[in-house]
This record gives C-alpha cells, sequence and structure tokens, in this order.
C-alpha cells in the first residue's frame, strides 16, 4: 500500500461516507438523525385552534430554551466531567426541542417567525417559560431537582401530546419522550444518591426543595397546553388532572427513595405564563442573545 493509498483509509471525512452494511453507523456522527417531521402534514387540522396551539408551543418551547442555557452554564463547572458532558447533552436535547417547537409556533402564529426570532429578538416579557426554570443554579442539589421536576411534568405532559390532533406537535412530542425519559432518570438517580447519602448532601438536598417548592404549583397548573393535547375543552380538565397526578406521582416515588418529601410552601408570585417573571430571567436572556442582538443579519 502506497503513502496515497493510506492516507485515503485514514482520512476521517472519507469514512463517513462509506457504506456500513446498510446500516446507519457513522461512528462520528453517532445514530438516530432521521428528522422527526420529514414527511408530516403540517396543515392545521380542522378543530385546532391556531392562536392556542402556538400558544403552547411557545411556552414548551420557552421552558426548553431557558432550562437549556441554564443546564449549559454548568459547563466547566459541573462536580465531575462525567455529568458535566451528561448536563451539555441534556441542555442540547432541550434545545433540540425548543428549535422545533418554535418553527411549529411560527407556522401556525400567523407571523412566519423562525426560531431565532423567537429565542433572541424577543424581550423578558415576553417569555412564556414557568419561573422556575428561568432561577440561578445556585447549588448542584438545586440543579437536579429542578431538572427531576421539569422533566417529569414535561415527559407526563409530551407523552400525551404524541398521540395529540396536531401532527407536528405530535411528532415533536414523541421525539421528546425518549430523551425526557432520560432526562428524568438522570435527575432521579442523583436525588436519591444526595438524598440518601451523606449528612451533608442530605441537607442540601432538603434547602434544594425548599428553594423550589414555591414554584412547583405553577408548573402543574399549566393547563394551556393540557387542552391543547385533548383537542377540546372537555377533554382538557381530564389530562390537566392526569399530568398532575402522574408528576406529583414520580416526585414521591422519589424522594420517598431519597428520604425526602417536598415541602408545603406558599405558592411564588411569579406567572412566567403570562409574562411575569422573577429578575433572573433578563440577565440569562441578554447572554444568550447578545451576540445575535449585536450582529442581527449575521450568517455562518
Amino acid at each position: 500500500m502506497d503513502h496515497t493509498e493510506a492516507a485515503d483509509d485514514d482520512h476521517v471525512y472519507l469514512s463517513l461516507t462509506e457504506e456500513h452494511d446498510g446500516a446507519d453507523a457513522r461512528w462520528a456522527f453517532g445514530t438516530g438523525f432521521t428528522d422527526p417531521l420529514h414527511g408530516v402534514d403540517t396543515e392545521l387540522p380542522d378543530g385546532v385552534d391556531a392562536a392556542e396551539l402556538a400558544a403552547v408551543c411557545l411556552a414548551l418551547g420557552d421552558d426548553a430554551l431557558v432550562s437549556a442555557q441554564r443546564l449549559a452554564e454548568w459547563c466547566t463547572r459541573a462536580p465531575e466531567l462525567e455529568e458535566e458532558v451528561a448536563l451539555a447533552n441534556i441542555g442540547l436535547d432541550l434545545l433540540g426541542q425548543a428549535r422545533m417547537l418554535y418553527a411549529r409556533c411560527g407556522q401556525v402564529d400567523g407571523t412566519g417567525r423562525g426560531e431565532d426570532a423567537y429565542a433572541y429578538f424577543r424581550d423578558p416579557a415576553d417569555f412564556r417559560n414557568v419561573a422556575l426554570a428561568e432561577l440561578p443554579n445556585g447549588d448542584f442539589a438545586f440543579s437536579v431537582t429542578r431538572l427531576l421536576v421539569l422533566a417529569a411534568w414535561r415527559l407526563a405532559l409530551l407523552g400525551r401530546l404524541a398521540t395529540g390532533p396536531d401532527p407536528v406537535l405530535a411528532a415533536i412530542a414523541a421525539k421528546a419522550v425518549p430523551e425526557l425519559t432520560y432526562h428524568r432518570q438522570y435527575a432521579a438517580d442523583w436525588v436519591v444518591r444526595l438524598g440518601d447519602g451523606t449528612e451533608e448532601s442530605h441537607r442540601r438536598m432538603r434547602a434544594a426543595l425548599e428553594d423550589l417548592a414555591p414554584y412547583v404549583e405553577e408548573i402543574l397548573a399549566a393547563t394551556a397546553a393540557a387542552k391543547s393535547a385533548a383537542g377540546s375543552a372537555a377533554g382538557s380538565a381530564e389530562i390537566g388532572t392526569a399530568v398532575r397526578e402522574e408528576t406529583l406521582g414520580v416526585l414521591h416515588q422519589v424522594l420517598t427513595a431519597a428520604g425526602l418529601e417536598l415541602p408545603a410552601r406558599p405558592t411564588a408570585p411569579y406567572r412566567g405564563r403570562s409574562g411575569e417573571h422573577t429578575d433572573h430571567l433578563a440577565p440569562l436572556l441578554e447572554e444568550l442573545q447578545s451576540v445575535a442582538r449585536a450582529h442581527p443579519e449575521a450568517t455562518w
């Protein structure tokens, strides 16, 4: 074999174009890159309210985007390298969900806006994420407990949206379900590990639950998304109740295994779904949006 042939065989980019026995196994890219929305009919189905569907997509997209930004802040700060990679990957999953949800929102709200317009060119009062997502990371115990709450609720809801009336939102939800299943399991493992660990880790978990307890009710009461999942006002109450019960059931199971419980605390005054946010969202968005706003016409 001459030098040229050896170089070709070792060329990483050429190897990526090779056939692999018919399997999608390009080692450097991973697998599972089928577009989840390929072939999905984007027409609005009869009986689905466009404004309501857009509101659902926007709220779920904002939850995902803001959560992804908070998880990204753990890069270079996580307690172990493996956890840093895991948190970054969870954040990327949520970022992918946000992009598809924003795209669907732009299709049905009549504006035709793209994902960047929703992510980078709205002010804090225009965001509809729940307040819990925007709180500062603080202790690692707080971040994994928050992740458990958000993932448990989001999985309970999107599992039902996967069979909802809008085919695009259903496809997005179906793509997200396995991702959220991993997010919930990852967070649950850490909550049990810390809660059932040392005296210090248990103390920190209790402090985390004290801090996030006032924000849980806003998530459980997010019934607008449930209404879209049902496709009718009559079914929305049943789905809202089912999502609430499933979320609380998961939290109870995990916290019991960790020797913890969710304390009863007065509900925080913020209503993120109505644009009433904490003071923490504005600086988060300022950093997230800084490059896009400084160079609004830039392309990569």
